[in-house]
């Protein structure tokens, strides 16, 4: 078998955006993917403007348009009342930006990658799981769990959470978090779906839970996700994230929340982990992207977008260390991915961390923190800003991060707590 100029370890959404970004720069690509053929779990996925620029530069954003929904509002409520806290306009979000927040079903997505990967000409290998990686004299080899080696100028590890390429860098395991997501879609015809409004995505936040809802494919579908801490796994049990948790933990939210709780999918529930922060991402010739690097908690929604950004910010530096013979400089490659993309997933990794923590306060600190966000002005972008622009290719691009606020006092003289 012939070797190619770079493999591409995992078919998820951050490895096929890397292997079609590599291939735009004529690189011959082959992607392995374990499973034996390609799809994506889940339900939707948000895209804000730091991913729908890059999908416009792929020549990709229309098909993601077309497949997805572009919402208005994006709306943050109290679980426990159901009163409005503050709002961001997406519409208005997108002027400043120069393009659209998205939602989409995962799915979609990823058939959108892998159609333009197909067209693109990227090597395509299902059942191939990687056991282990090493550098060798010419680049480096991925041994999978047959034994077949691939060998290739360089390899690109979009192995995932439990990434076995991360053991080259660093000893470490995934962080639990000790809450837990059920997802659910629900036709748009059901009663259901007509009480939401399909033209925002709303995320309920409550004591030690959140729940969250927006339209998907042309609002075809509502996209549901609750979220919760699981007590059980705070008490150190294996079985946790169980149904019966489910209902418990939103026993406390308002009619909306609870009405939806029927449609979640009860037989499977997604644990969430994420890890600390780790700023050396390349072992000679091979390089993490995506979760294997930062899988971060969900709160921003911007997991597979930093996987997204890693796979252009790579592609981008190919073509600026690409000589005249098309010969690439690989090491200035990844040192130049190495200077920019750690820290910003740092960030990002960090207040997903904080934001997971300011949504499930509970009893006074709840209150000042709802009284935080009513008193927070639409179109304050301050909070975003630093994360919605462009895509920093070097140290010197990458906006200053935004000033954290504290919770006000519930009543003069009250102590005050800083949340980010």
């Amino acid at each position: 078998m012939s070797h190619p100029d770079v493999i591409v370890v995992g078919g998820g959404l951050g490895g096929l955006g890397a292997a079609f970004a590599l291939t735009r720069q004529g690189l011959s690509v082959r992607l392995l993917e374990r499973a034996p053929a390609f799809g994506e779990v889940g339900a939707g996925i948000q895209l804000a403007p730091n991913c729908t620029r890059i999908l416009d530069d792929y020549g990709l954003l229309e098909e993601a348009r077309r497949l997805g929904v572009v919402p208005d509002a994006m709306v943050m409520r109290d679980a426990v009342d159901g009163d409005e806290l503050t709002r961001l306009d997406l519409r208005d979000l997108e002027k400043r930006y120069g393009y659209p927040y998205l939602v989409i079903h995962r799915s979609d997505l990823h058939g959108l990658l892998l159609r333009a990967c197909e067209r693109a000409g990227v090597e395509l290998i299902t059942g191939a799981e990687a056991v282990a990686y090493e550098n060798t004299d010419g680049g480096a080899r991925v041994t999978l769990a047959s034994g077949e080696t691939h060998e290739a100028g360089v390899v690109i590890a979009a192995d995932g959470l439990n990434s076995v390429a991360r053991t080259l860098l660093v000893d470490d395991e995934p962080v639990s978090s000790a809450y837990v997501a059920y997802r659910g879609t629900v036709p748009a015809e059901l009663p259901r779906a007509r009480s939401a409004d399909l033209s925002e995505v709303v995320v309920h936040v409550g004591p030690a839970c959140h729940f969250v809802h927006y339209a998907l494919r042309g609002g075809e579908l509502v996209n549901q996700v609750a979220v919760f801490e699981s007590p059980k796994a705070l008490a150190g049990q294996q079985d946790w994230g169980t149904p019966d948790e489910l209902d418990a933990a939103f026993a406390g939210t308002c009619d909306f929340v609870q009405d939806g709780l029927p449609f979640m999918w009860r037989d499977k529930w997604w644990r969430m982990f994420d890890r600390n922060p780790v700023m050396n991402w390349v072992h000679g010739r091979i390089a993490l992207l995506g979760d294997s690097a930062h899988p971060p908690l969900q709160y921003i929604a911007q997991g597979a977008i930093m996987a997204i950004e890693d796979g252009w910010v790579l592609a981008e530096h190919v073509a600026r260390n690409r000589s005249a013979d098309g010969t690439v400089d690989w090491t200035a490659v990844f040192t130049a991915y190495e200077a920019v993309r750690p820290e910003h997933c740092r960030r990002v990794l960090t207040t997903s961390r904080a934001w997971g923590e300011l949504w499930h306060l509970d009893g006074p600190e709840r209150e000042r923190r709802n009284a935080l966000l009513r008193a927070r002005d639409t179109y304050d972008y301050a909070f975003v800003d630093w994360l919605y622009g462009p895509t920093a290719l070097t140290p010197d691009q990458e906006p200053p991060m935004f000033t954290p606020v504290p919770l006000p006092p519930l009543y003069a003289g009250a102590p005050e707590t800083g949340a980010a």
